[in-house]
Parts: C-alpha cells; sequence; structure tokens
C-alpha cells in the first residue's frame, strides 16, 4: 500500500525544490531508500513530462568501493560520473543509512581520494553550480535511534520537517535576509563562547526548502581574516563516519590556530587538510521549527531553531569570501536555554537572544509562527 505521505513529499521536491519542467532531465540517487519512494518521484516526473534517471546506491557496497579504490578507479568513476550529471538538468538526492559510522574505518588517505576524484569534481564542480538540486535524508531504525525516538514517531517527524510549509517560510526570511546582507560586524556571545567577525559586502542566502530538505536557514560568510575570539559548540557532529563532540576553535585573523574536542588528533588532521580548512567558509542561522534537538545528522542539525552554525572549510559561491578548501565541515551551536542561550548581534543590535529573534520584522521565524 502507497504511503499518502510520499505523494506529498514528491510534490514538495519535484514543485517546489527543483520546479521539475517538461522535457528537463532528472537524476534520482537513492541511497538505502525504499523502492516505493523512487518509483513514487520516477513516476510524478514522468507525468510532469521530464525525464527521469535513477541511480540506487548502498553505503555498505560505498565502503567496500571508497577502501578498494585505486586512484585510477576513483578517477574512472568520477569520470563517469561527471560525464552523466553535465547532462542533467535537475537532481534529487534520497540519502539513507542503516548505521550513520558505517565509513568510520575507511582510512583517511581513501577517503581525500574520493573527495579528490568523485565527489569534487560531481558534485561541486557541476552538480552545485549548474543543476536545480535538493538533497534529504531518509528515515529509518538507525536516525530514530539517534534521535531517542521510536521509528514510528520519528517518521512522523520526519514528515511534518519535511513537508512543512516552505513558501510561508521563504517570505518569512526575505527581512532576515535583508539584515545579514547589509550587516557589518557580528558578534556571538554564549558559554565558552566570544567570537566577532564581519561579514560586510559578502551578501546573503535563504534557504527555504529548495536545495536541502529538511530547510530552514540564512547564511553568509564571514570576511576571511576577520574572525576573532572563541567558540565551543555543543552539538556532536558527524564527520566522514567518525563522531566528534566538545569542538572548540580559537580564532587569530580569521585562523583556527587552536582546536580541540574529544578527537582533537584526528579533527586536527582533517583541519590540516589544505590551507583553507582552517578558515570560515560559511556563517548561517537555523530556524526550522520541528528540529529542536540534535541528532547526528547535519542536513537537520544545522537546521534546529535558535541554532547557528560556523563552517571550515570552503565558501560557497553565492557567498564567496574567498576561501577554498576540500573541506566543508558545518558545526552546531544550538543558543536556546536548554543548551545554555546566548546572543547574537549585527552591529550592536540585538538579534537573537537565547534562540528567539527579538527584532520585530524577524519574529515570524519564531517556531509558532512558522509551524
Amino acid at each position: 500500500m502507497k504511503d499518502p505521505r510520499y505523494s506529498k513529499l514528491a510534490d514538495v521536491l519535484l514543485d517546489h525544490s527543483t520546479k521539475l519542467q517538461a522535457g528537463e532531465k532528472l537524476l534520482i540517487e537513492a541511497i538505502d531508500v525504499p523502492e516505493s519512494m523512487v518509483v513514487e518521484l520516477v513516476r510524478r516526473a514522468a507525468e510532469k513530462g521530464a525525464i527521469p534517471l535513477v541511480t540506487i546506491k548502498q553505503n555498505i557496497v560505498l565502503r567496500e568501493l571508497y577502501k578498494t579504490a585505486s586512484e585510477e578507479g576513483m578517477q574512472l568513476i568520477g569520470q563517469l560520473e561527471a560525464e552523466r550529471m553535465k547532462q542533467m538538468d535537475a537532481y534529487i538526492a534520497l540519502r539513507g543509512s542503516h548505521n550513520i559510522t558505517e565509513l568510520s574505518d575507511v582510512p583517511d588517505k581513501k577517503m581525500k581520494l574520493y573527495q579528490r576524484l568523485w565527489w569534487q569534481p560531481v558534485h561541486i564542480d557541476i552538480r552545485v553550480p549548474h543543476t536545480k538540486w535538493v538533497v534529504l535524508r531518509w528515515p529509518n531504525p538507525s536516525m530514530a535511534q539517534q534521535a531517542n525516538t521510536s521509528t514510528e514517531a520519528f517518521e512522523d517527524f520526519y514528515f511534518d520537517v519535511c513537508t512543512l510549509d516552505y513558501a510561508k517560510m521563504s517570505l518569512a526570511i526575505d527581512p532576515l535576509k535583508a539584515r545579514m546582507a547589509n550587516a557589518d560586524r557580528v558578534r556571538i556571545n554564549g558559554p565558552g563562547t566570544d567570537l566577532t567577525f564581519s561579514i560586510k559586502g559578502i551578501g546573503a542566502v535563504k534557504c527555504d526548502g529548495e536545495k536541502n530538505i529538511p530547510d530552514g536557514e540564512c547564511y553568509s560568510a564571514p570576511v576571511r581574516d576577520s574572525v576573532q575570539g572563541v567558540i565551543s559548540y555543543n552539538a556532536p557532529t558527524v564527520y566522514l563516519g567518525t563522531t566528534y563532540e566538545n569542538i572548540r576553535f580559537e580564532f587569530e585573523k580569521g585562523k583556527i590556530v587552536k582546536a580541540t574536542s574529544d578527537k582533537t588528533e584526528k579533527m586536527n588532521k582533517i583541519l590540516d587538510t589544505d590551507a583553507g580548512a582552517r578558515y570560515i567558509g560559511e556563517f548561517a542561522l537555523g530556524f526550522n521549527p520541528y528540529i529542536t534537538q540534535p541528532m547526528k545528522d547535519i542536513l537537520f542539525d544545522e537546521k534546529i531553531a535558535g541554532s547557528l552554525h560556523l563552517t571550515p572549510g570552503g565558501a560557497y559561491d553565492e557567498t564567496n569570501n574567498g576561501n577554498k578548501s576540500q573541506v566543508h565541515w558545518d558545526l552546531v551551536l544550538i543558543q536556546t536555554p536548554e543548551y545554555g542561550g546566548g546572543e547574537i548581534y549585527f552591529d550592536d543590535e540585538l538579534i537573537r537572544k537565547d534562540g528567539r529573534f527579538v527584532p520585530a520584522d524577524l519574529q515570524s521565524l519564531n517556531p509558532e509562527n512558522l509551524k
């Protein structure tokens, strides 16, 4: 029996996120996802007169590919997938995971090979700038465990989050986007955090369900050398299959000069990947009303209501501060009272306190107004 929620989600992905048109070529990439959801997307895309293509992947197979691939083999996969991606108008990624740490024992050198020869040429160089794309996770018992809920309760939560009224959210983000685009100095205070930087001239982008599902953030980037002070993140994070907690960065002239966590040595290897990995490529505020606590899945965690993320690594083209890196590691600080609170100021005006927006024109982004 078809789940009616699949049809509603397909409508969001095809009508709102990718705005799929007749004649357009759509690549659906599904990893550990029920076939029935993929079938629904194929059916709906075909009804629109589009041309759907499908690739089915499994994390347990990808793990073996990453672990055993030679440079020649990884490069060949990257070349083949890049050639296919060049022909696409739209891309939908449904990314499930039966085990979020499936890739944790893939050697670092192999993951860097994957990033350089497969991920970078296919996704960073082609898919992101040249297609209409959206990426989403898929609910399963593993994610329910991360969220400390039953599988049924998590599925209900997931579909609430992923099918909310993104058109309404989009309008509510506009005043915040304007404020971020016009701001110069940003100050962030909270437990273990005292940070300043400039976002002058960088611009801002609203995220309202067109690129990620779930969504609910607005991002910019610091002027590359302007970040000063210290930040202590309070949400756990998974990077390439490994979980990190209690991350703390100290900055001087934009650069992370000291980085500690529960896995300090391994984390610093990531930050030494290239020259840009110790500089910040993104600053964003999250406000999805249904997401209130971390579940070690960044597509959800970076949208937590009352959160921010400050991201080591490469900047996006839309808010380019000049920083380039293979790394883009979204790290989350939650500022709701349950997580210690905190304040964010733009040019000395209090924008958000303890996770709630203060100025009248931004209060429509507070949770009770977005549900």
